[in-house]
């Protein structure tokens, strides 16, 4: 079940490259008619700020969802047409199941643009589908100290504590993701779930 969860959020990832909207349960898109146009990046920046800010009062989860995936097109959009071209050939080695390519293609663009945070997240998105936790631990730490509102990376991290049986800690992660993102699908399940084994039942 674990493992399914962050692999949606890699299909949502994945078909978000390009700066499209993407629709994280379905994994469809449509494509975007013309070349993106690169968003500066104090223009970006000040986008996700508001971005976050509306996803925290969110009225209903239909309004979320819709932000989320305009967070995720930012995040996805590496302003790079080397970056870019790389991605989607990661994204044609996952469909084939090719990890190890995919993981081979991720090194060359983190290597070439390290700042680009959505690489690392797809890379250790990867290595957990793997089961290598100590690679994926340490990208989702690149992730978190490029981006420290990564939902996606936070959700990561909560599943591997878990899957190690650091509840505790996993909680703690995972509410921290849901202080960004209230709405988040099925986290609230797992906060309410690891609080009763780690906390106890209110009585």
């Amino acid at each position: 079940m674990r493992t399914r969860f962050l692999i949606a959020f890699l299909t949502a990832a994945l078909v978000a490259a390009g700066a499209a909207p993407v629709a994280a349960q379905s994994g469809k898109r449509s494509e975007p008619s013309a070349k993106p146009t690169p968003v500066p990046r104090v223009d970006r920046t000040r986008n996700l700020d508001f971005l976050f800010g509306a996803l925290k009062v969110a009225p209903d989860d239909v309004t979320a969802k819709a932000i989320e995936e305009r967070i995720w097109a930012l995040w996805t959009a590496s302003q790079s047409d080397t970056a870019n071209l790389l991605m989607t050939r990661v994204k044609t080695a996952i469909e084939a199941k090719d990890l190890d390519l995919a993981i081979q293609l991720l090194d060359a663009i983190v290597k070439v643009k390290p700042e680009y945070v959505e690489a690392w997240n797809r890379r250790a998105t990867i290595y957990y589908m793997k089961k290598d936790y100590g690679h994926a631990l340490a990208d989702i730490r690149q992730v978190l100290k490029r981006e420290p509102r990564h939902f996606g990376a936070l959700a990561g991290f909560g599943l591997i504590l878990q899957d190690i049986g650091d509840d505790k800690q996993a909680l703690e992660v995972y509410r921290r993701a849901l202080t960004l993102y209230p709405r988040m699908e099925r986290i609230p399940d797992l906060v309410k779930t690891l609080q009763e084994k780690v906390e106890g039942r209110d009585i």
